[in-house]
């Protein structure tokens, strides 16, 4: 739990329920966490931000404790399109019907297909650490492909990569962690910890890896069908990166701005110092301007 908030768990589907964490009063801002994580990465930020919005910070579906459903044939029911749809389910449930949205890494990706499909209801878009995932798989090169290898593995057909990461899901996890992080420490063993408890789940395994595959095939297709008939991004979205990671070779883009103006109308970000998970290793260095954004 965040200090704060309060847990309950919200309907979305027949076979999916979402694990919801929320706290505060104001404009609402939906919280959306990365891989391989949970709501709890929204420790620092979410109680400073719940002074002056109404937070809610899920567990995505196939994550933390939300239901990990099976993943149909084509993955499709882990493409971010169904994602976004269902986390506009758990808003419209608690009464928000407008709101903004901070997504981190998968989060991101959940965030700003929720702002392509459902515009109206998106105020503001916060993206931390990614760029879209179409513009990613265009600019994989060989740098990106060793440094963000987890892509293709995880995408690869069920059983594989499933069967490898149950073999040992602690040392995968901390693996990855270690690897991304640029201060692990501002993480913490506690946190860490967290995540391993949640991650061993046979089923979260493979609903992680159904995510992967729907980035590889749906995610991907989506996003160059916006590109190609001209569809943009309607919400102001401020897009924040890490030196270590989006900001460099590692993704193969070397200016994510550009690569968001290509996606929306109105963009305007920054780079922090920082490993991949901004928000446990620099949550000061991005709450005054994420704060100012949102509530504009």
């Amino acid at each position: 739990m965040i200090t704060g908030f309060t847990n309950t768990r919200i309907t979305v589907a027949d076979d999916v329920s979402l694990s919801v964490h929320t706290a505060g009063h104001g404009p609402a801002v939906l919280l959306l966490h990365g891989y391989p994580q949970t709501h709890y990465i929204w420790r620092h930020l979410g109680p400073r931000l719940a002074d002056r919005f109404a937070v809610v910070a899920l567990d995505l579906k196939g994550y933390g404790a939300s239901d990990a459903p099976p993943a149909t044939p084509d993955s499709s029911n882990y493409s971010k399109r169904v994602m976004a749809a269902e986390c506009v389910a758990v808003m419209r449930s608690l009464g928000h019907d407008r709101f903004s949205v901070i997504g981190h890494d998968r989060g991101g990706r959940v965030a700003y297909r929720l702002a392509f499909d459902d515009a109206e209801r998106v105020a503001k878009i916060v993206t931390l650490d990614i760029i879209p995932t179409g513009a990613m798989w265009d600019a994989t090169n060989k740098t990106s492909a060793i440094n963000g290898f987890h892509w293709a593995f995880l995408a690869q057909p069920a059983p594989f990569p499933e069967r490898l990461i149950a073999a040992d899901p602690d040392y995968f996890l901390r693996t990855l962690t270690g690897k991304w992080a640029l201060d692990l420490e501002r993480i913490g063993e506690e946190a860490i910890g967290e995540y391993c408890r949640a991650f061993r789940r046979p089923e979260v395994i493979a609903a992680t890896c159904a995510d992967y595959r729907a980035g590889a095939t749906i995610d991907d297709s989506l996003d160059h069908a916006e590109l190609d008939a001209g569809r943009r991004i309607a919400a102001p979205l401020l897009a924040i990166w890490s030196e270590r990671f989006v900001g460099t070779r590692q993704t193969g883009a070397s200016d994510p701005l550009a690569v968001w103006r290509r996606f929306a109308n109105d963009v305007r970000g920054f780079a922090v110092k920082s490993g991949h998970f901004i928000p446990e290793e620099a949550p000061e260095a991005v709450l005054p301007a994420i704060t100012e954004f949102i509530g504009s």
